[in-house]
């Protein structure tokens, strides 16, 4: 009963609170793709709109970070993201943008063309002034002048530490990335200023119509140097020649990104895939880790 109760109040506040923002009655809801941290829906409106709602766990706080993070992005940079229309810890409510489904080379132009203009904006820090998330996991962003500094601290060795911990992690491989962190500076000029970045760039979260990208949705922002961003694109085939090409009219991608630094970079979302999946992406950090240990 206490189940049925709380859905009940669920559905309630969401009705209520569609109410209220949209000047509309709630019609109907229909499940959409995605919601790693909350239940993704499409809300029907009397008048034939349509908003998106995603619904969480109030006690995780996680919506009201990520739509923290989506009005980052539209008040401080170009990059297309949802309208946030309201924000608790338990219901986010933003505007539903219509796309035709995947990434074609004019939409991979234009993703360029976005992210290039993105990493243009920096700050005087690596990190941000709070921390983020990357899907359900906490993203720690103490402001940090070095580079090397930051990404051995608060990505690789702290996502190892989460995943190890978790008992989806083995301890050699954990040993291993702790003697990779100890030379660093072996692959990783200090050099880079940090660029904004979205953060969790793959194809799951870009809408695309019409050869453009329509939004960029579930954003990890904060400064870094962009090629960790670049390098993540080619994790899951994001991207193809269209974009690097795109790209690289605008941004310069320095020597050495493709053939060492895209796989050191890549061990951060592969420790996060361990961290929250285990199996397969652990054997794959371990054959990452054989390649710089």
């Amino acid at each position: 009963m206490t189940g049925s109760r709380n859905r009940q109040a669920e559905s309630s506040h969401l009705a209520d609170t569609v109410q209220a923002v949209a000047g509309q009655r709630l019609v109907a809801t229909r499940p959409l793709a995605g919601g790693c941290i909350a239940e993704v829906l499409r809300i029907d409106l009397g008048d034939g709109g349509s908003l998106v709602a995603k619904v969480a766990d109030p006690a995780a706080g996680a919506l009201g970070l990520e739509a923290r993070m989506l009005r980052y992005l539209a008040d401080h940079s170009n990059l297309p993201v949802p309208r946030v229309l309201h924000a608790d810890d338990g219901l986010l409510l933003m505007d539903f943008i219509a796309s035709t489904g995947g990434l074609d080379a004019r939409a991979e132009g234009h993703a360029a063309e976005l992210l290039a203009e993105l990493h243009g904006i920096t700050a005087p820090a690596f990190g941000f002034d709070w921390d983020t998330l990357i899907g359900p996991l906490a993203q720690p962003n103490p402001r940090t002048e070095d580079w090397r500094d930051f990404f051995r601290d608060q990505r690789l060795l702290y996502m190892g530490r989460l995943a190890l911990d978790a008992g989806r992690l083995p301890a050699a491989s954990f040993a291993a990335l702790e003697r990779l962190c100890g030379k660093l500076d072996r692959y990783i000029d200090a050099g880079s200023r940090p660029s904004l970045i979205h953060g969790d760039v793959w194809g799951g979260n870009m809408l695309a119509r019409g050869g453009r990208i329509a939004a960029f949705v579930d954003p990890a922002i904060y400064y870094a140097d962009p090629e960790i961003e670049l390098a993540f694109s080619t994790l899951f085939a994001t991207f193809g020649e269209a974009f690097f090409e795109r790209y690289r009219r605008i941004r310069p991608v320095a020597p050495g990104f493709f053939e060492v630094r895209r796989d050191l970079y890549n061990l951060y979302p592969l420790l996060v895939h361990t961290r929250l999946f285990g199996g397969g992406y652990a054997d794959s950090v371990e054959r990452s880790l054989a390649r710089f240990v």
